[in-house]
């Protein structure tokens, strides 16, 4: 069985380490190999510190041979050209495969980006592969559309054919590893294209052992799927600028989004961009209180903040205000702060170091723009959690929508909650950000929710839920949170081109070539 792991570890820098420590290299063409240049790096739980493993670390040179190798496998014209049942049935299998072994992805996935054993095991893992068992069946799909006939300007019997676009270079965050990975491949692959999949630098260690399983399926010609661990400046550039690569899916910060525009316009690639968030949650006065309140703690505190259609803005009606609050403080308090591996734990570590010092300095410029903390979070004192990356929430009221805490993605836990005294001032302040990922609208009145969700400017709103994403269903923002969708029909046309073939039924001469010429006959 073909492994991601060598016996023989070094350490970040290339050299000897201690052989306990595993190590983990690319994956391309088909096989496991070491980068060129020789570099890894650690990989770090972020709920103990502890390191997990070595990573292979590609260069611009590693990122050329996958494209090369991604390049030849959709060439040749096996993978794209197989009948769309055949590739259904392929993909089936891989899921299979995958769901056999899930509890390694899961664990991969809890020791590495720090997220909760609930959130891996009953959240993660069901959702991931319930997705990517969607794609598997939308594989099978039709990849002629009807059009009527056409009598003018000539009588044409029509051909629209959706093909796959070609080599996909593919670069997803550090907040959702294997999801974000299945969201990618699943619908790439599903289409006939080929794959070069470039996970974030923290966490690489659910697509690592998602690759290895397919890998262990045998099911994929070489080439189909590449994996690259390394540094996003790196390899992300060569992968957007490259001339052999036909389009870029992206899922990462607005910031970075806006960076890869700008390379990937250089060989007008297809882009899909999902982009950052700073989404509204609004309580109409006619709310369920003790159902709102807990939906606005897991709008915004699941993963501990770290989600891009977190509901980090709060809109509370005057009349409701001082209630609300005190109920949300209450309960937020009793949120247990603690190790990922622990099935108790509400809130884990936040991904890095710098990810805690960037949330803490958002805390402290929330108090000097004015905004009153009436819960302010802090690092824990409980020695066992000494080693992570750890904090408590923040609950900011007295918030202005125009305060840079209301206006700026966080990715923490972190909550601004703003007062307003009538919908229409609810609205306009939800709109008014430069993002339209996600929203939340509670009420008892469902029709008159939905009223208000029609008015807010953002690709997915929930009506007394939040964070529940369906595989039929379109995901993807408005504005700056994105271009494009995922999941469902939309997220698999993204990965086609449409072809047009005309078919005349007329093939006289005289019914031809009329407009701005005059074709002689011949003697």
């Amino acid at each position: 069985m073909a492994t991601a792991i060598r016996t023989e570890a070094t350490n970040g820098a290339g050299h000897s380490a201690a052989p306990s420590l595993p190590q983990y290299e690319l994956y391309i063409n088909g096989a496991w190999r070491a980068p060129v240049a020789g570099q890894y790096r650690p990989m770090v739980d972020p709920s103990t510190g502890e390191i997990l493993g070595n990573v292979a670390q590609a260069d611009i040179e590693d990122t050329r041979i996958a494209i090369q190798a991604a390049r030849a496998a959709f060439d040749d014209g096996y993978w794209p050209n197989m009948g769309h049942g055949e590739r259904s049935r392929l993909l089936h299998a891989i899921v299979d495969a995958i769901e056999a072994r899930q509890d390694e992805i899961a664990d991969a996935e809890m020791r590495n980006s720090g997220c909760t054993w609930r959130k891996a095991n009953l959240m993660d893992m069901p959702v991931g592969l319930i997705h990517f068992r969607h794609f598997a069946k939308l594989a099978d799909f039709e990849p002629l559309e009807s059009i009527p006939q056409i009598t003018f300007p000539a009588l044409t019997y029509n051909i629209v054919r959706r093909e796959p676009i070609g080599v996909c270079g593919q670069i997803i965050p550090w907040n959702f590893p294997f999801l974000m990975a299945v969201w990618k491949i699943a619908p790439a692959l599903a289409t006939g294209n080929t794959v070069i999949l470039k996970p974030a630098t923290f966490t690489p260690y659910s697509a690592l052992k998602m690759v290895e399983i397919i890998n262990d399926t045998g099911l994929l010609p070489p080439g189909v799927l590449n994996l690259l661990t390394g540094p996003g400046q790196v390899v992300g550039p060569e992968l957007c600028t490259n001339p052999m690569v036909d389009k870029i899916a992206f899922t990462g910060s607005t910031e970075v989004g806006r960076e890869i525009m700008i390379q990937a316009a250089s060989t007008i690639k297809k882009v899909t961009l999902e982009l950052g968030g700073k989404s509204p949650n609004i309580i109409l006065d006619d709310a369920d209180l003790d159902l709102a309140i807990d939906g606005s703690l897991w709008a915004t505190f699941m993963h501990n903040g770290q989600a891009c259609e977190s509901g980090t803005r709060l809109f509370v009606p005057a009349s409701l205000h001082d209630e609300f609050v005190a109920r949300l403080v209450d309960r937020a308090s009793r949120l247990k702060l603690g190790l990922s591996s622990d099935g108790a734990t509400d809130l884990g570590p936040l991904i890095s170091a710098g990810q805690l010092r960037s949330v803490e300095s958002y805390i402290q410029l929330g108090i000097d723009e004015g905004a009153t903390p009436v819960l302010l979070g802090a690092r824990p004192t409980d020695p066992e959690l000494a080693n992570g990356h750890y904090i408590s929430p923040t609950i900011f009221t007295n918030v202005d929508n125009r305060m840079r805490i209301a206006q700026e993605e966080i990715f923490g836990p972190v909550l601004v909650v703003i007062k307003y005294d009538s919908v229409e001032d609810a609205i306009r302040m939800a709109n008014d950000t430069i993002y339209g990922l996600a929203a939340g609208v509670w009420s008892r009145d469902v029709e008159r929710a939905v009223s208000v969700a029609e008015r807010i400017q953002a690709g997915t709103i929930w009506i007394n839920d939040y964070h529940i994403i369906s595989a039929e269903a379109p995901f993807g923002g408005f504005k700056q949170s994105g271009i494009g969708r995922e999941l469902g029909t939309y997220g698999l046309k993204e990965y086609t081109e449409v072809k047009h073939i005309h078919v005349p039924l007329n093939n006289t001469r005289e019914s031809k070539f009329y407009y701005d010429i005059v074709v002689p006959q011949s003697e």
